[in-house]
């Protein structure tokens, strides 16, 4: 059966938990070639051996995001491994859950520098490869909280609000490139990632959030999407949720 992305490359960061690793195992199913960052180097080289099982190839880069050199790094391990660079799954952030008030400045540069300030340098120094291939796919992972506003995670909201703009804007700026750019935005999702800083393992096993491997299911849906057509912004809930 033929692959849908056969001879695609896609770059996932925060490749090695949650939906970033659902989104790997899903793209490489349908023959894309990966390069997986993040900084757990055990979880990656465990992901690149079970991609590589199933027949795919898979690259590995150690960092931190919130560096340019990781981006760079990241990037130029796209076109030397493969020769080109194809999806880019903005996938890497954090969550803090508090109060305003409760939020140090340090808790909000954690914040936006992981999930704005990573969304920007990937996205700049992709961007340049693919204009080159007058074709590309670019998914930010945003959330439920950058489309609505959450008591108790307002700073938390404003990255994830930023990073819906930031595709929005360049849905238009880059459309002409043969781009596509879009935000895809979960409600609660079961992974590290929800737990964040100020809820439980044991309220988040026992809540009805979705699975990494529905969100994951999306992305491949974006990244499969015909020439002429994009997917520019999915908001997805739990079936769970209350009805009043």
């Amino acid at each position: 059966m033929a692959h849908k992305l056969a001879g695609k490359v896609a770059l996932i960061t925060g490749a090695s938990a949650g939906i970033g690793r659902a989104s790997a195992r899903a793209l490489a199913a349908e023959g894309a070639s990966l390069v997986l960052t993040a900084r757990r180097k055990e979880r990656l080289e465990t992901l690149k051996a079970e991609v590589e099982q199933l027949g795919g190839k898979a690259v590995v880069v150690l960092g931190d995001v919130r560096e340019e050199a990781t981006a760079l790094a990241a990037v130029k391990a796209a076109t030397d491994a493969f020769g080109r660079l194809d999806i880019l799954i903005n996938n890497t952030g954090v969550g803090n859950y508090k109060k305003l008030t409760d939020t140090s400045a340090a808790e909000y540069d954690e914040m936006m520098d992981t999930n704005v300030r990573s969304t920007f340098l990937l996205t700049r120094h992709a961007v340049p490869v693919m204009q080159a291939q007058k074709s590309g796919t670019i998914l930010m992972i945003s959330s439920m909280a950058g489309v609505y506003g959450f008591g108790g995670e307002a700073v938390y909201c404003m990255t994830k609000f930023a990073q819906v703009g930031f595709a929005q804007a360049l849905d238009r700026e880059l459309r002409e490139s043969g781009i596509k750019v879009g935000a895809i935005c979960p409600g609660g999702v079961k992974t590290e990632f929800a737990l964040g800083k100020g809820r439980t393992q044991e309220g988040v096993d026992q809540s009805a959030m979705l699975d990494p491997e529905d969100v994951a299911a999306v992305v491949l849906l974006a990244c499969t999407q015909s020439p002429k057509s994009r997917l520019i912004e999915v908001q997805m809930r739990t079936m769970a949720e209350s009805l009043a």
